[in-house]
């Protein structure tokens, strides 16, 4: 019943987190070098110091910055784009083995592990599963997932990669341990409510499932789950003021932020910040600009948002790089 009144209460809830966005600002957005070609539904992950944009949507036509005059979107771009923090320049890695997007990433001892997404603008789940190796440049296979998903969201712990959530034809429960040693796959104890376009994250040992949506943006949630791998079980955090799906999801500096995310009027450009220890949520200064659709990466003292889109669904991109910091 706690689930089904989060959800239906969405409404009211994005006008007072709106609100709550006003009031409160803490930290400082500026920008930083833009990324040489527009994206959104892709993928973040860090690895060193390092921050790489995996797959999803961009521009068709010759400019990678702008719709063509058809206003077409490739949905599936295998397109990696990598910032080096401390040159601040981008340059291209090598792509995907196939153009994807809303792929499940990861950073485990110093590789990128890509897992599901899909083949079409938020449909045609796939099995794929890769990892890259920035020594090499190179994306090498791994076995398929169980099943096709994409949105699948996933964090490391103790070693392993937890493959929480996602959506097929519908969101999921499913939660699925990858261990790289051995290469094989387990199941673990599912969600409570299955979604995609959730954040996750791992603190203390635990790990955090955060908001996500089930099955649409108009069914947004503001569900906190949390997993205790010693006990192997979901037990529920103070859900956050808003319900939102599609945000950018972060550990930074002992709280999980949470950036922007998309419902069902545009992209937030409001952040919230979880305290793990407190189980109590906090307001963060806002976006320059609405964001959705992409992910969050820590390198030493900021948190940087890449590209997304500043509209709900998928027909803008942008080529931003936004960059958080607190004092």
């Amino acid at each position: 019943m706690r689930r089904l009144l989060s959800v239906a209460t969405a409404c009211v809830a994005l006008l007072s987190a709106g609100a709550a966005g006003a009031q409160s600002p803490a930290g400082t957005w500026t920008t930083a070098a833009p990324l040489p070609a527009a994206r959104s539904e892709d993928s973040v992950a860090v690895a060193g110091n390092t921050i790489y944009v995996i797959g999803g949507y961009a521009p068709a036509g010759p400019n990678p910055n702008a719709l063509d005059v058809s206003g077409r979107v490739d949905v599936s771009r295998p397109l990696v784009q990598a910032f080096d923090v401390q040159t601040g320049r981008w340059s291209e890695r090598a792509p995907l083995p196939r153009g994807l997007n809303h792929v499940g990433v990861a950073s485990l001892g110093g590789k990128i592990y890509a897992f599901g997404g899909f083949a079409q603008q938020n449909r045609g789940p796939v099995a794929d599963a890769n990892v890259y190796d920035p020594a090499t440049n190179a994306w090498t296979a791994l076995p398929p997932l169980p099943a096709p998903l994409g949105s699948i969201s996933i964090a490391a712990l103790d070693g392993k990669l937890h493959l929480v959530g996602g959506r097929d034809a519908h969101s999921v429960a499913t939660h699925t341990v990858f261990d790289p040693a051995t290469q094989k796959y387990t199941s673990a104890a599912p969600l409570p409510v299955g979604r995609d376009h959730m954040g996750l994250v791992a603190y203390g040992g635990k790990l955090y499932a955060i908001a996500g949506r089930i099955d649409d943006f108009n069914h947004n949630t503001s569900y906190v789950d949390v997993y205790d791998p010693a006990a192997a079980r979901w037990t529920a955090g103070k859900p956050m003021p808003s319900q939102r799906s599609g945000s950018a999801v972060a550990v930074y500096r002992d709280r999980i932020l949470v950036i922007g995310g998309e419902f069902g009027g545009g992209a937030y450009a409001n952040n919230e910040a979880y305290d793990p220890r407190a189980d109590a949520w906090a307001t963060l200064a806002p976006l320059p600009e609405g964001r959705h659709g992409t992910g969050a990466a820590v390198v030493g003292d900021a948190l940087y948002v890449p590209a997304g889109a500043p509209v709900n669904g998928g027909s803008r991109q942008s080529d931003t790089l936004f960059v958080y910091r607190q004092s």
